[in-house]
């Protein structure tokens, strides 16, 4: 039977909060998320973010569930711990050897460049700043960030944000490149696999959120913007292809959003669980302007 990833789109109102900024009101967010399934429990990596001029997003917690809408936080870093101006979607991994992986995406300070560090301990409380490696350096022309990672038939994949850096006004545009890598460090870059449309609601930027595979068929969620006004407000779209390095955006407006001020409603996480069932996982704007992390379970 083939998987139909629409059946997956998120419906707030079947959601339930998980995650609430530490502090209410307009740029005040709790989100970003990614989610690891294992020993019985949920992990859930997340982003907390100030306003702009008060710390961006300055902290990434680790935390577990027992069913998945309670979390007890684990760890918490901080920006500076990461030599970070601030920080962005993390990614977490569990590795075929049972090591944890935290991959963080972390601003140069004072520029508009981002690169990927990655942490790795035995367990997701483990984590430590002073053991960063980067494994996604970016460059001068380029910056990278939120990493989108999946293993399957014994290879990582990997999807990540990719930002123009020649002209500052223009860095908040973005594609989303992939890459591949055997051990999940050494990555190689096989270009962009998806593009806004011009025109579109897209048009400014997309960034997937969560892949799957599905025999020769590749599906994924990705956040869009039509225009810079629309920075932190994406809207949810589908994507699909044949070939994970060459995605094309499908339908004609965005297929999921938040009722609320700019409609944001991003960063969808797809877990599946043991007992077969799944879990989505988003960002999604309150009537307040703050974002907050919610679930569904499917």
């Amino acid at each position: 039977m083939s998987f139909d990833i629409q059946e997956l789109l998120p419906d707030p109102s079947r959601s339930t909060v998980a995650i609430s900024p530490p502090v209410a009101g307009d740029g005040h967010w709790a989100g970003a998320p990614s989610a690891v399934a294992g020993d019985g429990l949920i992990y859930l990596a997340y982003r907390l973010r100030r306003p702009v001029g008060e710390g961006r997003g300055y902290a990434i917690v680790v935390a577990r569930s027992a069913d998945g809408e309670r979390f007890e936080p684990l760890v918490t870093i901080a920006r500076e711990q990461m030599a970070a101006e601030s920080l962005e979607r993390p990614a977490l991994v569990r590795t075929p050897e049972g090591r944890w992986r935290l991959y963080l995406s972390c601003a140069t300070p004072d520029t508009k460049h981002w690169r990927v560090d990655v942490l790795e301990a035995d367990g997701p409380a483990a984590f430590d700043p002073a053991a960063r490696r980067t494994v996604l350096p970016g460059g001068p022309k380029t910056g990278v960030k939120d990493p989108v990672i999946v293993r399957r038939g014994g290879q990582w994949h990997l999807w990540a944000s990719c930002h123009p850096l020649a002209d500052p006004d223009e860095a908040d545009q973005m594609v989303t490149d992939y890459a591949t890598s055997d051990d999940g460090i050494d990555w190689t870059w096989h270009g962009t696999a998806l593009s806004g449309r011009p025109g579109c609601w897209d048009a400014r930027g997309v960034r997937v959120s969560a892949v799957r595979f599905d025999g020769r068929q590749v599906h994924a969620f990705y956040d869009g913007r039509a225009s810079a006004a629309e920075n932190y407000e994406e809207r949810t779209g589908i994507a699909g292809g044949a070939d994970p390095a060459a995605l094309t955006p499908l339908g004609s407006g965005p297929a999921a959003v938040s009722a609320h001020r700019g409609g944001g409603l991003r960063y969808v996480e797809i877990l599946d669980l043991p007992d077969g069932g799944t879990r989505l996982y988003y960002e999604y704007t309150r009537p307040d302007g703050g974002h907050e992390l919610r679930t569904e379970l499917r």
